[in-house]
């Protein structure tokens, strides 16, 4: 990927869920909830505090995170849809 996100900004490939439920029946597209889960593909250098100070950033790429539902901007790179949102958007690393 081409693309270096500034600041505390994260770049995001959602993990699609399930079109099957346990019970076997399928899930149709207009009726899938957005994902709230994905993989960290690239993060930016960090924060800057008042005093110029940057602030890395706890996630890294190769992370699995949960992020809120409607939280960041979803956009194409290299063909493929990810999200790009403040670290601060995401709730927590998983596993």
């Amino acid at each position: 990927m081409k693309f270096r996100p500034l600041h505390d900004r994260v770049v995001i490939e959602p993990i699609e869920s399930e079109t099957k439920t346990a019970g076997g029946i399928i899930i149709p597209d207009n009726a899938k909830e957005k994902p709230s889960q994905g993989k960290v593909l690239a993060v930016g250098p960090g924060a800057r505090d008042e005093a110029g100070k940057v602030h890395k950033l706890d996630v890294k790429k190769g992370d699995t995170v949960l992020y809120g539902k409607w939280s960041g901007t979803e956009v194409k790179l290299d063909g493929k849809t990810v999200m790009i949102m403040r670290e601060s958007d995401l709730m927590g690393i998983v596993g």
